[in-house]
């Protein structure tokens, strides 16, 4: 481990820019993008996928956040008005920045140019260093640790990276380092990639989250937007020209531990990019015992305050008509009458009418279900009214003919679907 140089003493956390990447098109999510970003999906019942890294930011002590958005915005930047108003007085903010083509004539072309077409917000701030997160991923980090390593390596870039399955190679960048934790090679998404030396079946994954010294970030970035050739990606473009020229290290989010975390929290990182991804994820909240605890008081998962009134579980006197729900997170503004809920996530203001069955499923918000249904292993988004007698996750050739479907099965309803 290299020593701070003199002129490399650790400075406030709220002295740090962030910029967080929100404009992505979320396409493999099918319905669920089809009205709004990837970022802004619902996520766990009451919040949005934007909520984590967000929360990680400020719960990190980082309160200078800068979203950047394009596609489909109009949800998330409601969703970020009513969450994430912070005082200005005290130099706080969670901006939300559509995009307005200020460098050119064109959208943002990649994830490098999307912070290119903004920097004057960096040149007007003048912090020290710049955090570039994705907006788009499910998981708990201490940003305060990633500084550290930055500093105690003397690194002009550090990039978030975690240990996964080799076979998952090709849907990641994977980074290459040396004993020292530089990364001495970066290949995008590579059909044979380099294992880790120690550890043959697992490759390093770059987790699409950096921290730039700034002056580095304004001459790659303002280099990049000349380069023709370039697609002005920060994975594809980016990282492989700062390998050759500066000292780039990688942090390994294992080592990461936040306040109040449980041992089978450690490392959980999911990249809800597909339905399949997205189901699995929500599903880790259920359990007794969660790999992804959404109730650690040291580490306060926040999102948008709604006045809702509690929710309500009736009917319990006839047998085949009660109100129940098991290993499930049951929102506000809920009433399930007399039916059974198991293995779900019902966002807020649902109802659910009686003598109906769900299984391993996911609710969103003011879903009406009919009397008599019975569904599993199904998605339905906000505003759809189930009839009743209505059966869904039983007969796939039936689910495919009418729904989305996912490799593993699972039927997503899309936002107002009607009848």
């Amino acid at each position: 481990m290299s020593v701070l140089s003199e002129d490399r003493r650790p400075y406030p956390m709220n002295h740090i820019l962030a910029m967080v990447l929100a404009g992505g098109r979320g396409t493999r999510l099918g319905p669920l993008t089809q009205d709004r970003a990837k970022p802004a999906v619902p996520f766990g019942g009451e919040f949005r996928i934007i909520d984590f890294v967000i929360n990680n930011l400020i719960n990190s002590g980082i309160f200078k956040i800068k979203v950047l958005t394009q596609f489909k915005a109009d949800s998330l930047i409601c969703h970020l008005h009513d969450a994430w108003n912070l005082s200005r007085m005290l130099g706080h903010y969670v901006d939300c920045v559509p995009a307005q083509m200020r460098t050119g004539q064109t959208w943002f072309t990649g994830t490098a140019d999307a912070v290119y077409q903004n920097i004057y917000h960096i040149e007007r701030e003048k912090p020290p260093l710049v955090a570039v997160f994705g907006g788009d991923h499910v998981y708990k980090m201490d940003v305060k640790q990633v500084v550290d390593f930055h500093f105690a390596r003397n690194a002009e870039v550090t990039v978030c990276a975690i240990p996964r399955p080799i076979y998952e190679a090709g849907q990641f960048g994977i980074l290459e380092v040396d004993g020292e934790d530089r990364v001495v090679g970066f290949e995008e998404k590579p059909a044979q990639p380099k294992p880790m030396p120690d550890h043959p079946d697992q490759v390093y994954v770059s987790m699409g989250n950096y921290l730039f010294e700034t002056e580095v970030l304004l001459e790659v970035l303002k280099e990049d937007a000349l380069d023709r050739g370039s697609s002005h990606d920060f994975g594809k473009d980016i990282l492989p020209k700062l390998i050759r020229s500066r000292r780039v290290y990688a942090y390994d989010f294992n080592r990461n531990v936040v306040p109040g975390m449980t041992p089978r929290e450690r490392g959980y990182w999911r990249d809800v990019g597909t339905v399949d991804c997205y189901m699995e994820a929500n599903m880790d909240l259920r359990s007794v015992d969660p790999v992804f605890n959404l109730y650690n008081r040291q580490w306060p998962m926040r999102t948008a305050a709604k006045s809702r009134p509690p929710a309500k579980f009736v009917f319990a006197q006839e047998a085949g008509r009660r109100g129940v729900a098991l290993d499930s997170l049951v929102s506000g503004g809920v009433i399930i009458s007399g039916s059974l809920v198991q293995n779900c996530i019902i966002c807020p203001d649902v109802f659910i009418h009686s003598y109906s069955k769900i299984y391993d499923s996911i609710i969103m918000h003011g879903v009406d279900i009919g009397r008599g249904c019975n569904i599993r292993r199904a998605i339905i988004d906000k505003g759809v009214h189930v009839p009743p007698g209505t059966t869904i996750g039983f007969d796939a050739a039936a689910d495919k003919e009418r729904f989305f479907v996912s490799p593993s099965g699972v039927v997503v309803i899309g936002k107002d679907y009607a009848w």
